[in-house]
């Protein structure tokens, strides 16, 4: 650690990589680690802030949370944009109170954009402009999304290429972005430095790809068997809508979609969440200092040791 900073330990992995089994082995109540007891969770998930949202993102289930706190769980309803300001804004302020209470903040997550962001800061892009939002708001609603991701394929092809087609905030921030500089939102690079407040250990978990795909579907089938299909009807009957932020989530926005019954739902789930697995390690790219440790069945309990004992030394070195 270095003197005067705060140390944060960041963990990315996609979903079904292993990242609760790791935070259950340093962190849990069941841990035999130097970290037993001295952390707390800041969820880097951009879908498990939303309420009511719970089988789909699979959040850590009620026993995991009530041993290690978690942050950045349930913040807002599915019709609210949280975005990766609003991400790194809160992370802060969570990073500081768990310092001030003697414990390790501990990012943890599959959203690379969001961890990418934290760990580099914020590029400094305009201010929202509320007559140009509008009127873009307008021509979304006249038009349809996929008209204005169009647009911005045109106007700004390697934005959208890192944009979900459905995910309407961001695909106007993008083209908004244009309009006010004459130059397109990926123009406006992070920092290629880690952010000077923070003594990070950050952790990328890997496996095969193959492996990992078993794993997701396996997921994928237990999230129906939890139940998926009630979770989706009854946002449905509260209202929310295939248009808001929250439902534009995998999991969610494939019960939307004109598919020929919920096995061809549960197939397509899989299919998007192959591919979204693919895309978050995207984002983790060129990460300074980062630490990757590759998975496999036969080695997971090495690597898992070999984890501890590195965090160890880091967070001892101070």
């Amino acid at each position: 650690m270095k003197k005067n900073k705060i140390p944060v330990i960041v963990i990315f992995a996609p979903t079904a990589t292993g990242k609760t089994a790791l935070t259950e082995k340093l962190f849990g109540e069941g841990s035999h680690s130097f970290f037993k007891s001295k952390a707390e969770i800041i969820s880097a998930d951009s879908m498990a802030v939303y309420k009511g949202m719970d089988i789909g993102t699979a959040k850590p289930d009620p026993k995991l949370q009530n041993e290690i706190p978690h942050h950045m769980i349930d913040m807002v309803t599915p019709d609210i944009q949280f975005s990766v300001s609003e991400f790194v804004e809160n992370a802060d302020l969570f990073c500081k109170e768990i310092n001030s209470r003697n414990k390790i903040p501990v990012m943890a997550g599959g959203t690379g954009f969001y961890i990418r962001n934290f760990l580099l800061g914020l590029p400094e892009t305009p201010e929202s402009d509320p007559a140009l939002r509008n009127s873009l708001k307008e021509e979304l609603e006249k038009c349809g999304i996929n008209f204005m991701y169009q647009k911005l394929l045109t106007l700004d092809p390697v934005s959208a290429e890192k944009i979900n087609k459905n995910d309407a905030y961001r695909i106007l921030r993008a083209i908004e972005v244009f309009y006010l500089t004459g130059k397109p939102r990926s123009s406006f690079e992070l920092s290629q430095k880690l952010r000077d407040q923070y003594d990070f250990f950050t952790i990328i978990l890997e496996r095969d790809r193959e492996e990992l795909y078993s794993r997701i579907d396996k997921r994928v089938d237990q999230m129906f068997d939890e139940g998926l299909e009630g979770e989706v009807n009854s946002l449905i009957e509260k209202g929310y809508t295939k248009e808001m932020p929250g439902m534009q989530a995998i999991g969610y926005r494939e019960f939307f979609m004109d598919l020929a019954g919920i096995e061809e739902v549960k197939e397509k789930i899989k299919t998007d969440s192959h591919k979204y697995a693919k895309k978050q390690y995207v984002f983790m790219k060129g990460i300074p200092e980062a630490h990757t440790y590759k998975l496999t069945a036969d080695t997971e309990a090495e690597i898992l040791m070999q984890i501890e004992n590195n965090l160890s030394a880091w967070y001892k070195d101070a």
